[in-house]
């Protein structure tokens, strides 16, 4: 039987699994941490070539798959702040492309023209209302009409430029 520490340390690591792990998963306060813990402690044990000598190896056992645990959590760390980095840096461009103007201003264009084709009472009640933010019973009281004939103004200016918007773009 090979007595290298190495060899004593892989065997307590299978002997003392279950315990080790509750142990780890304490302190961690995670048991799946633990077990991934436990794992990649695993494998940094059956890769190592040697280890210098031992005076506790339940002790050392503990220390290396804390120390693994650790590990993992900084890379984790490191990576989650990469990718809230990476996605900081992924604000979208919102500079309106040169299709985009033309379509805004050609859009702009075929509003003017719908909007001139309104009676100019009909015109002047619906862009004080949607533009100029004028309440309706002030628009009455300006034009000496009654709150209900402003309403109606509205609507209809509004189902006009609803129909003519639908029209142009077919």
């Amino acid at each position: 039987m090979n007595d290298s520490p190495l060899a004593v340390i892989r065997s307590l690591f299978v002997e003392r699994y279950d315990n080790l792990k509750a142990r780890v998963a304490k302190r961690l306060g995670s048991f799946d941490l633990a077990g991934d813990a436990m794992h990649d402690a695993w494998l940094r044990l059956a890769g190592a070539d040697a280890v210098s000598s031992v005076h506790n190896p339940d002790s050392y056992l503990y220390r290396v798959v804390l120390n693994v645990a650790e590990d993992r959590r900084r890379r984790e760390r490191r990576h989650r702040h990469a990718v809230e980095i990476d996605a900081a840096m992924d604000v979208p461009d919102e500079t309106a492309s040169p299709e985009e103007v033309l379509l805004a201003q050609s859009d702009l264009e075929v509003f003017r023209t719908i909007i001139a084709e309104l009676p100019e009472r009909r015109r002047t009640i619906f862009l004080a209302a949607r533009f100029g933010n004028i309440p309706r019973q002030e628009i009455a009281d300006r034009l000496g009409i009654s709150r209900r004939s402003v309403a109606r103004e509205i609507m209809l200016a509004h189902m006009h430029c609803m129909a003519r918007r639908n029209e142009f773009r077919e």
